[in-house]
């Protein structure tokens, strides 16, 4: 009785805690390429559930049918070969299921790694987002503002990152928002993404890479396109230029709180000249294949 009453003791204390606990945000999207990655792993986890629920059902089946029988002494179990459809089926129905999936999954990774859908014929807003001991720095080269730590994005527009670190391998993740991509030291990674609605968003660096890992995370707000312009001018009335030393200063490990200032380091600091992934990589390479094919 003791025994029973504390198992339900301890189930009912596990359901409170999980009915406090927040969603995942991984499932909880603000925007297109979040809800494209959400859905395809609501897809994996149904998946698995049917498997593991015919699993469980055909091991209970065998289990009864074929659970140990009062038989004599000197018995001895019939032959029986093996059933060329079970066979199939054991082999065949895995096989299809990962094909499946893996057709989901490359779909998928040319959808997340374009312009999102629906903002194909919006100009993107560019922002440099570079790392540091234990740091995030936010360049707007068009505006001409840099942030430490925090970044402002309007929503409904897509946001073009471009990505780079000045120390180890970090990873920019913003999981309301869409998948994490490496930031690197010796070339620049492009990641796509945009915010359907205004809001806050938790960002963080999802790669370790130190012992202030824990703590590299940062703030993305997604406002009208109104206050964004707004904010742009009030930082360019407010807030002081950053400068080449003051540059170095933060580069050194530790972490920081909230920091905004006019110009960008990329004037003085540019970001590695090897873009990854970007669209005008791209272009060039098909321009130069198109050069080599025509034989000049």
């Amino acid at each position: 009785m003791k025994r029973k009453w504390s198992l339900l003791a301890s189930l009912t204390t596990l359901v409170v805690f999980l009915t406090g606990c927040e969603p995942l945000l991984v499932l909880d999207p603000k925007g297109p390429q979040a809800a494209r990655q959400a859905s395809d792993i609501m897809l994996s986890i149904g998946i698995m559930s049917v498997i593991v629920i015919v699993v469980f059902a055909i091991l209970i089946y065998m289990l009864w049918k074929y659970r140990a029988s009062k038989q004599s002494d000197d018995y001895e179990p019939p032959h029986i070969e093996g059933n060329i459809w079970v066979e199939i089926i054991c082999v065949g129905v895995p096989v299809l299921i990962v094909a499946y999936l893996s057709f989901v999954s490359i779909k998928s990774n040319y959808i997340v790694e374009s312009t999102p859908v629906g903002y194909e014929d919006q100009e993107p807003l560019v922002i440099y987002a570079s790392s540091s001991d234990w740091k995030w720095h936010f360049s707007y080269p068009e505006q001409g503002i840099e942030t430490v730590n925090y970044v402002y994005i309007p929503a409904d527009r897509p946001v073009e990152f471009k990505l780079y670190s000045y120390g180890p391998i970090t990873s920019f993740w913003i999981p309301q928002l869409g998948g994490q991509k490496y930031a690197m030291s010796d070339m620049v990674t492009t990641l796509h993404l945009a915010a359907d609605y205004p809001g806050e968003f938790m960002g963080r660096n999802a790669n370790f890479s130190g012992k202030g890992t824990a703590e590299n995370t940062f703030i993305a707000t997604a406002m009208s396109q109104e206050d964004f312009d707004e904010w742009v001018e009030e930082v360019h009335d407010t807030a002081e230029p950053i400068t080449e030393d003051e540059f170095e200063e933060l580069l050194e490990p530790g972490h920081l709180g909230r920091m905004t200032f006019t110009g960008t380091h990329l004037e003085f600091s540019p970001a590695p000249e090897h873009n990854h992934g970007s669209e005008t990589e791209q272009d060039s390479t098909k321009l130069h294949e198109e050069t080599d094919h025509s034989g000049h």
